[in-house]
């Protein structure tokens, strides 16, 4: 007895049938995971704070534009084993207190990060991936890798820009009012950091990073620097 002949395109038909539900399944996952881990800290809808005291109160960064910032694979890694990035958190104002020597961070005003499974921080970093708000911002493919000795990086980091004050460039080693940026390049999209740098309060209107007004041409080479960096054994 013969059997009956199934088409390819019908057998492609069914299969989508099956599967179309699931990926809707994992993204509304995902969307929810996101709304119940990150939303008391994060901003997943935008836009932007537009007032001094809101970035005073804000807990996390901004997640509505994740999509345009981060990489996805550092996003899945961190969120099964995350640490800190800002040394005195989201606002520094917040997180010191006077030592001996100074200002100094107050450890225990710092909450930790919350910790997910490997099955959640992949739900939640691809849920984070889909989040592409201010793309309008990016122009794809615009860096192109170059090389930069690293004491010029730093010489321009630093001596030229001041960007030591606010920012690490090795544990211990610079400001913690900002970002550490020794990891910056395994962290963030390389587009996305120059057009950061180009204009911080075009993504974030308040945000306290001054505009530096970088030439054109110097955007990739602090990128080139940034990734010098990633490549160093800091522990």
């Amino acid at each position: 007895m013969k059997r009956p002949v199934v088409s390819v395109m019908r057998r492609i038909s069914m299969l989508s049938l099956i599967l179309l539900p699931l990926g809707f399944a994992n993204a509304g996952q995902g969307d929810d995971l996101l709304n119940a881990r990150c939303a008391g800290c994060h901003d997943l809808k935008g836009p932007a704070p537009t007032t001094v005291q809101a970035i005073w109160e804000r807990k996390g960064p901004d997640l509505f534009y994740a999509g345009n910032k981060y990489r996805r694979e550092w996003l899945a890694r961190w969120l099964q084993a995350p640490v800190r990035i800002r040394p005195a958190g989201m606002f520094y104002g917040n997180h010191i207190k006077p030592g001996p020597d100074g200002d100094e961070i107050d450890q225990g005003s710092l909450a930790p990060h919350v910790k997910l499974s490997g099955s959640d921080a992949e739900l939640a970093a691809s849920a984070l991936m889909d989040k592409k708000a201010k793309s309008d911002l990016i122009k794809p493919g615009e860096y192109h890798s170059g090389t930069i000795s690293k004491s010029m990086g730093e010489l321009m980091f630093d001596k030229f820009r001041g960007c030591l004050a606010c920012h690490e460039i090795e544990p211990g080693y610079g400001g913690s009012s900002g970002p550490e940026v020794y990891t910056v390049a395994k962290r963030l999209q390389s587009d996305f950091l120059i057009s950061y740098m180009r204009n911080p309060q075009a993504w974030d209107p308040k945000i306290f990073m001054p505009n530096k007004h970088l030439k054109e041409q110097d955007l990739p080479k602090f990128v080139d620097y940034f990734k010098v960096l990633s490549e160093e054994d800091f522990k």
